[in-house]
């Protein structure tokens, strides 16, 4: 596997994972919610699809490079600092945008 094929995999994993909370009332596709989801509840399974894509991420960086992360759950050893975890989840918050206009303002008028 090549790594731009891997960054498309992983683009295209991360565009619907951050949009899955929003366009489904089950809870990470598997539970059935309650008539209508909370919106602490969608932000949780939301922060939650982050963390799986991150550890996919991290798997497909050890794949493709060895052993890149090796040292990423030792407390005084990170191989990235706080400035590229803050910058992957602002850019999963881009990402989710198109599934929360839909729910919470396209939604209502296409009803």
């Amino acid at each position: 596997m090549s790594s731009s094929f891997a960054i498309l995999i992983l683009f295209i994993i991360t565009l619907i994972a951050a949009n899955i909370p929003f366009l489904t009332d089950r809870v990470l596709l598997v539970l059935k919610a309650d008539n209508n989801k909370s919106f602490w509840l969608r932000f949780t399974e939301w922060f939650l699809m982050y963390v799986i894509v991150m550890a996919i991420a991290i798997g497909l960086e050890t794949k493709l490079h060895g052993t890149a992360y090796a040292k990423v759950w030792e407390v005084w050893n990170f191989s990235q600092n706080w400035e590229f975890y803050a910058i992957t989840l602002c850019l999963f918050v881009v990402f989710a945008l198109p599934g929360f206009l839909y729910h919470y303002d396209l939604k209502k008028h296409i009803n």
